[in-house]
């Protein structure tokens, strides 16, 4: 007998009939005797339907009844996949987040999880009975309900299994598994038996949107194994886990790349101590997240030039930061581009192998692809592309890599 948990994505939840199938797989799990949770995320599109009536309301909603709102799509999805398990036959009760309860910070929005009582959830579970739990929620300290951001579903039931000691984190969604790249854009794309945390939690980081990184972040914390899987299909996934479980990992795992970036540059600005922090402290202030940061060399009048990325919904807001800053920094003038895109190689294989990086500027030079920016770290390299090249640098690096799947 195992424990596991299991999570379903919107596409999962999205209609009586899909819920219906959700209790089947769920089914299946009693039936071979495990002990189940399950964390459920609202119906695809449910959440966007709640944020826009918030927005109609007022475009500066109260943030705490913000996540009154926006929580509600989860609640519904927990009650009715409950009343599928008892059609179906199986014993299953919902857990709101407040009942269980899963605490969390008041940050509400974007709220982070700092416990779960788990005493009367175990009790059930002891019983044969179904915990359905939704996902994307907490309670604060003041009792209010809380939402933890996009994806938070996900981060839930990472937590949920490492607070019940789960054996497995079963994740479906409308996807198989995790790919060493996007298959709609190399069709030859291999899915992946095993993954490690790092991988994935770097995959996940540079634009791969299998799993949420902050879940990603929370299992190589816990050591929760999780397994990615599809709703509909039976399909074996991929298992994320611990570098010493996956002993025949290869040197690259994958290819990612994100669209959402922009690049800002700073023209002119002074060669002087503390600068830097003149230019990326106000951003960060402003809640920006700076991504590459290239200096070039100092030209003879002692002025240098500064660039650096951020995400492109975040480029007007820069920019403001920036303008209000001038005569601060001092700069001469600021350039943007948003027609960018960042690719990125990760494998934990890079922490023994010479020549990773040499191999991606090769093969992106040898089809013209200039690169305009470059950040590393023990386990990945990133460059900055025009946005024009970003499936061609894709295909050109999965193949330069031995990633294509045998024909």
């Amino acid at each position: 007998m195992a424990r596991i948990v299991m999570k379903f994505g919107g596409t999962s939840m999205a209609g009586s009939e899909r819920i219906r199938g959700v209790a089947a797989r769920v089914k299946r799990e009693i039936d071979a005797g495990n002990e189940v949770a399950v964390v459920v995320s609202a119906m695809a599109g449910e959440t966007d339907r709640l944020v826009g009536f918030c927005r109609e309301a007022s475009p500066l909603a109260d943030p705490r009844e913000y996540d009154v709102v926006v929580a509600a799509g989860e609640q519904i999805t927990a009650g009715l996949l409950a009343i599928a398990l008892q059609a179906a036959g199986v014993p299953a009760r919902s857990w709101l987040g407040w009942q269980l309860p899963i605490r969390s910070s008041a940050a509400h929005s974007v709220a982070r999880i700092e416990g779960i009582e788990t005493d009367k959830v175990l009790a059930a579970m002891a019983r044969g009975e179904v915990a359905v739990v939704p996902g994307f929620q907490g309670v604060s300290d003041a009792g209010r309900v809380t939402t933890l951001g996009r994806g938070g579903s996900d981060t839930s039931a990472v937590a949920l299994a490492a607070a019940l000691k789960a054996d497995r984190c079963d994740i479906y969604t409308d996807v198989d598994g995790v790919y060493t790249t996007d298959p709609r854009i190399v069709p030859r794309a291999r899915k992946l038996e095993r993954i490690t945390y790092e991988e994935m939690l770097e995959l996940a980081s540079v634009g791969a949107k299998v799993l949420q990184t902050r879940s990603v972040e929370l299992a190589m914390k816990e050591k929760v194994r999780v397994q990615v899987l599809s709703s509909f299909t039976d399909a074996p996934g991929t298992l994320v886990v611990d570098e010493d479980e996956d002993m025949e990992r290869e040197l690259i795992a994958g290819v990612a790349y994100d669209r959402n970036e922009a690049k800002v540059t700073l023209v002119g600005v002074p060669d002087v101590p503390g600068v830097v922090a003149k230019i990326f402290g106000p951003l960060a202030d402003a809640n920006v997240n700076v991504d590459m940061i290239v200096q070039n060399i100092a030209k003879g009048e002692g002025t240098t030039d500064v660039t650096f990325t951020v995400p492109r919904t975040q480029l007007p807001l820069s920019l403001d930061v920036l303008g209000r800053e001038r005569s601060v920094i001092n700069y001469a003038d600021v350039l943007s581009d948003a027609a960018v895109a960042k690719i990125s190689v990760v494998g934990v294989g890079m922490k023994s192998h010479a020549g990773v990086a040499v191999t991606m500027f090769r093969a992106l030079a040898d089809r013209g692809i200039n690169i305009q920016a470059i950040t590393t770290s023990e386990i990945k390299v990133s460059v900055l592309i025009a946005e024009e090249y970003v499936e061609l640098a894709v295909r050109v690096l999965h193949t330069a890599y031995g990633l294509d799947a045998a024909a």
